[in-house]
C-alpha cells in the first residue's frame, strides 16, 4: 500500500453521477415570502392582478404553462388545484370562481425547485429488497444520495442499479419526474416522548409525567391531544401546563410518516424536509439493510437533520421504500453526526458507530434504537491524515473476520480519505485492525467541486468478495469505487493485544 492512499486493490470506475439542473419538484410559492429578510406577503395584491384578468388572458395563459411545464411534472394542473386550495382562504368568493381561474391563480402560487442543482454526493448503498430476474453473480441494489439545491437544502434522493458477476456496475435510467410523498399522520412511541424529556434539564418533569402517564406505549393525534386537555383541567394546580405542551409539539413535530403514490418509481421519489427541526436539510442519510433476529428484513437509515442552526439525529425506516417513517433519536450516543448502525443485533442489543465528540470513532448501543448510550472510543485521531477529526463511512459491513469499518479522516488543507477499521464480531468494541493509509484519497478532477479535497460515503454494500464504495467527491458529484475484500482485510494491520480504547461503561470524555 502506498502513501497515497490508492492501493492497487482499489479500483475506480469511470460511473459518475453529476447534479442534474433539470430535475425539478414543484413547491408552494408565496410572493414577498421568499427572501429571508422579507416581513410581508404581497400575495393579496398578486390575487387582485391575477383575477383581474379577463379570460382570454387567463385561458392563454394557462395553455402556455402547460406547454412550457407540463412535461417536466407528474399531474401539474393537479399541483395548481392543491396550491390554489392552500390560497383559498385570501378568496371572499372563492367557491365562485370557475375551474380555470383557480387553476391559474395555483400556477402564480407554485414555483419549481431544483432539488440537485448544487450538487448529489454523500451515497449509500443497499441489496434491492427485489432480486427477482437477475443472472447468475448479480445484485440490484439501492443507492441514497444526498441532492443539494438552491438555498444550500439537502434532500434524499434514490437511485437503482445492478452489478453484474464481472463487477460492471450499471444505474438504471433517471426518470424525467419526480414525483413527492403524501405526509400522513404518525404513531407516536410513549419512549420516545420520555427519553427527550428526560434529558431536558429544564422540563417541569411533574407535568410531563402526568402527561405520559395518559399515554399508552404507542399513541396518536387523538391521544395526545386528549392528555393536553386533562394537563389543561388541572391548571390551577400546574401552572406551567403551556410550557409542558409545547415541549411535547416540539418532540411530536419531530415524527413523521410519508407514503409514496403507489405508480411512482423509486428512482423518482424524492424526500424534501417536511419539519422544521429538518428545514435546511436531510444530510448523509446512512442506509442499513437490517435483519432482527427472527429474520424480518428492515431498510434503516439515519440522517442528520439541520434547521440552519442546530442539528439533531433522525432515524428513517422502510421495508419497501415505498412507505416511509422518521423518528427522532436521542441519547449520549447519538450526539453530533454520523450515527452508523449494524446490520444486525450483537449480544441482544442494537449496535451503532458514533462520533458524539466530533472527531473519534465510537460505538454505542441501544435497546430500542430511540436512546443511544454511552459511546466507547474505540479509534482516535494518531495518523496524519486524520488527526483533524475521524468518522464513519456507513454501517460496518459484517466479514467473516470481524466487522469492517469503512472510515474517515480529515487531514492539512481539509483533505479527506477514506480508510478502514476492523472489529471483533462479538465484542465491537475491540479493534482487532486498522489501515496504515487511506484506501481512497481525492486523485485529479475529484479534487475540485463545491468543497474541495472531500472524498466521503455513507455506506458501501458487499458483492461477493468485492466491497463496492459509492462516494462523493468533492461535495459535488458520485462516484463508485471497487474494493477487493481479500487484500483489503489483510492489509488491516492487527491491532496491538485487540485493544478497546476505553471501559465499555464510560463515557466519551469531554462529549457534549
Amino acid at each position: 500500500m502506498t502513501a497515497t492512499g490508492n492501493p492497487p486493490w482499489v479500483r475506480r470506475t469511470a460511473l459518475v453521477l453529476r447534479p442534474d439542473p433539470d430535475r425539478v419538484v414543484t413547491r408552494l410559492f408565496l410572493p414577498g415570502q421568499e427572501m429571508v429578510t422579507a416581513g410581508e406577503s404581497r400575495s393579496a395584491a398578486v390575487l387582485a392582478r391575477v383575477l383581474a384578468l379577463d379570460d382570454d388572458e387567463v385561458e392563454r395563459e394557462l395553455r402556455e404553462l402547460t406547454a412550457d411545464f407540463g412535461h417536466r411534472h407528474h399531474d401539474l394542473a393537479g399541483t395548481w388545484d392543491a396550491h390554489f386550495a392552500l390560497v383559498r382562504h385570501r378568496l371572499a368568493h372563492a367557491d365562485e370562481l370557475p375551474a380555470h381561474r383557480r387553476r391559474l391563480v395555483g400556477a402564480y402560487f407554485t414555483q419549481e425547485y431544483a432539488v440537485e442543482s448544487t450538487a448529489l454526493f454523500n451515497p449509500s448503498m443497499v441489496p434491492h429488497p427485489d432480486q427477482s430476474g437477475l443472472p447468475a453473480g448479480a445484485t440490484r441494489f439501492v443507492l441514497t444520495l444526498r441532492a443539494l439545491g438552491e438555498g444550500h437544502v439537502s434532500s434524499l434522493e434514490l437511485r437503482t442499479g445492478v452489478i453484474d458477476a464481472a463487477g460492471v456496475i450499471a444505474l438504471d435510467a433517471t426518470p424525467a419526474h419526480t414525483r413527492q410523498p403524501v405526509v400522513a399522520e404518525p404513531r407516536y412511541a410513549r419512549a420516545l416522548f420520555a427519553q427527550e424529556i428526560d434529558e431536558d434539564v429544564d422540563d417541569d418533569h411533574a407535568n410531563a409525567d402526568f402527561v405520559l402517564a395518559a399515554l399508552g406505549r404507542e399513541f396518536g393525534r387523538a391521544d395526545l391531544d386528549r392528555a393536553y386537555g386533562e394537563l389543561r383541567a388541572q391548571r390551577l394546580t400546574r401552572g406551567s401546563a403551556s410550557r409542558t405542551v409545547e415541549r411535547f409539539e416540539r418532540i411530536a413535530r419531530r415524527s413523521y410518516d410519508v407514503t409514496f403514490p403507489p405508480d411512482s418509481a423509486l428512482p423518482e421519489r424524492v424526500l424534501m424536509p417536511q419539519t422544521a427541526t429538518e428545514s435546511h436539510g436531510i444530510e448523509d442519510v446512512r442506509l442499513v439493510r437490517f435483519t432482527a433476529p427472527d429474520g424480518t428484513v428492515t431498510y434503516l437509515g439515519t440522517y442528520t437533520a439541520f434547521d440552519g442552526h442546530e442539528i439533531a439525529m433522525q432515524l428513517l425506516a422502510t421495508t419497501d421504500f415505498a412507505h416511509l417513517s422518521s423518528r427522532p433519536v436521542g441519547g449520549p450516543g447519538a450526539r453530533n453526526k454520523g450515527l452508523a448502525l449494524f446490520p444486525r443485533q450483537v449480544g441482544g442489543r442494537y449496535v451503532a458507530l458514533s462520533r458524539a465528540d466530533r472527531e473519534s470513532n465510537a460505538v454505542t448501543t441501544s435497546d430500542d434504537l430511540l436512546r443511544w448510550g454511552p459511546p466507547v472510543v474505540v479509534q482516535r485521531p494518531e495518523r496524519g491524515w486524520e488527526l483533524v477529526q475521524l468518522g464513519n463511512c456507513g454501517p460496518p459491513v459484517e466479514t467473516e473476520r470481524g466487522w469492517l469499518v469503512l472510515t474517515h479522516g480529515v487531514g492539512p488543507m481539509r483533505t479527506y480519505g477514506i480508510g478502514a477499521l476492523l472489529l471483533d464480531l462479538d465484542d465491537p468494541t475491540r479493534v482487532v485492525g486498522r489501515l496504515e493509509h487511506p484506501l481512497l484519497t481525492g486523485t485529479d478532477d475529484e479534487r475540485s467541486g463545491y468543497v474541495p479535497n472531500v472524498v466521503y460515503s455513507c455506506g458501501a454494500m458487499l458483492h461477493g468478495r468485492t466491497l463496492v464504495v459509492p462516494y462523493g467527491s468533492s461535495d459535488t458529484a458520485t462516484r463508485f469505487a471497487l474494493v477487493d475484500l481479500d487484500p483489503l482485510l489483510d492489509a488491516l494491520r492487527p491491532a496491538a493485544a485487540a485493544t478497546t480504547l476505553q471501559d465499555p461503561a464510560a463515557p466519551i470524555e469531554g462529549a457534549p
